[in-house]
């Protein structure tokens, strides 16, 4: 019976919980900072942007410290344990088609829910404040140059200056190779195993300060936007989320289903911790470990076929910021006052799809890739100041929907080369009804 206790107190202390506490007490400060604390020298300076921000973004810098690393040897690691080079194809190409497909449908699904609700109509733009210095301080990206720029022509500098396509097409390509020479190259394969575990082991220690880290990153956000900022963008916001919980709750779960056949309500269920962790850090990036963990313990998805598609999701599966790249068309054409056309709307829809594979997993890229899609129909960039300011609260939200996209993508791929265990899948669902 004490057991029993112990265990259920350690389960209720563990990692996840804490960080959601840590994301619900963080959000409480920010909106008690900011409602009912006076500005001044000691809540702005000292508080605010002195110890909330130097410990959240400390917390987001130990996580970038992680990625290139992480995302590096988990790629070779994970295409060198699959083995088979043509099963890698495979396995590679069916992440690649399902990414890109649920992208360009979540693009469908956000200029479909912005023309419903008109966020833009009825705006009114003088009490908006834009700044010209958007169009200089964000630079847009050429098709030509974006799939060029896949390419290494230095893999050290991609390494250095954290270029994702290019650490990814290029561990891709070591993975297969060690995959292919196997013997041969034992002593190199295993210090790629043995640095990832080295990775893991890193993240898992960096992941103990989370959620101190969480707490401070949701504390300065509400402290300086509080609910007021809100509520001129209100119908932006809502036809985001709204668009964002199709996306995740209808497009992915029906997919999940029609795939592979399991519980939807199950699969929210055991990914929910993630998607919280999601949320709170705003980087598609940091989720990695935590992803591939749960998939392997409440999933039951091999770690053979995690550790390739969730680094890959993490960087080219974009649909959030697809879809609040959508909405944004629509907004900021309603806005200003222009017409688009059936053209521009497909236009949209090739253009951010591309630009989400383009855009690393880390906060509020989104806004500079925006830029791209802007240009693409000819809209100004001067509106992406329009929704700069409550660009985080989305930008949390449309990374829960990134990883939850990442994940029931590995589901159905690995489901689909017999590397899904139901039992496991299960297991907590069967435990629940025991109890009951």
């Amino acid at each position: 019976m004490t057991q029993q206790m112990e265990t259920k107190q350690k389960k209720k202390l563990g990692l996840t919980t804490k960080i959601f506490i840590g994301l619900l007490a963080g959000a409480v400060v920010g909106v008690i900072l900011n409602y009912l604390v006076p500005g001044g020298y000691v809540k702005d300076t000292i508080i605010v942007e002195g110890v909330l921000y130097v410990i959240g973004q400390g917390f987001i810098r130990l996580m970038q410290m992680l990625v290139v690393p992480l995302v590096f040897c988990s790629l070779v690691c994970g295409s060198m344990s699959i083995g088979d080079t043509k099963k890698l194809g495979s396995v590679g190409v069916r992440t690649l088609i399902f990414y890109l497909v649920t992208t360009a449908l979540a693009i469908t699904v956000a200029l479909s829910v912005g023309n419903l609700i008109d966020p833009g109509i009825g705006l009114d733009m003088a009490s908006i404040q834009t700044a010209d210095t958007v169009n200089t301080s964000m630079e847009s990206t050429s098709l030509v140059d974006t799939l060029l720029n896949i390419i290494p022509t230095n893999i050290f500098n991609g390494l250095a200056q954290g270029t994702m396509l290019q650490v990814i097409l290029f561990a891709l390509i070591v993975g297969i190779i060690l995959a292919k020479l196997g013997d041969k190259v034992d002593v190199v394969s295993r210090f790629f195993s043995q640095f990832n575990d080295i990775m893991m082991e890193m993240t898992m220690m960096i992941m103990k300060v989370a959620p101190i880290g969480v707490f401070c990153l949701i504390a300065r956000t509400f402290a300086n936007i509080g609910f007021d900022a809100f509520l001129p963008m209100l119908k932006y916001m809502l036809a985001v989320l709204l668009a964002l919980a199709i996306q995740c709750f209808v497009i992915y779960l029906g997919l999940l289903k029609i795939f592979t056949g399991l519980n939807p309500f199950i699969f929210i269920k055991n990914f929910f911790p993630v998607m919280a962790f999601a949320f709170s850090t705003a980087t598609s990036n940091a989720t990695i470990p935590m992803s591939i963990d749960t998939l392997a313990k409440k999933m039951g998805v091999s770690k053979r076929i995690s550790s390739f598609t969730i680094p890959l999701g993490a960087t080219i599966n974009m649909d959030g910021t697809a879809i609040m790249q959508g909405v944004a068309v629509v907004f900021v054409a309603q806005a200003f006052g222009i017409d688009l056309t059936m053209v521009d709307y497909i236009t949209v829809i090739g253009t951010a799809t591309l630009a989400s594979i383009g855009t690393a997993g880390v906060p509020s890229v989104g806004l500079i890739t925006l830029t791209m899609v802007f240009n693409s129909i000819g809209l100004p960039v001067e509106g992406i100041a329009l929704i700069m300011g409550i660009d985080r609260i989305l930008d949390m939200s449309r990374t829960a929907v990134n990883i939850t996209g990442d994940a029931v993508c590995t589901t159905v791929v690995a489901h689909q080369n017999k590397a899904l265990n139901r039992d496991i899948f299960n297991a907590s669902h069967k435990k629940e009804d025991i109890a009951q």
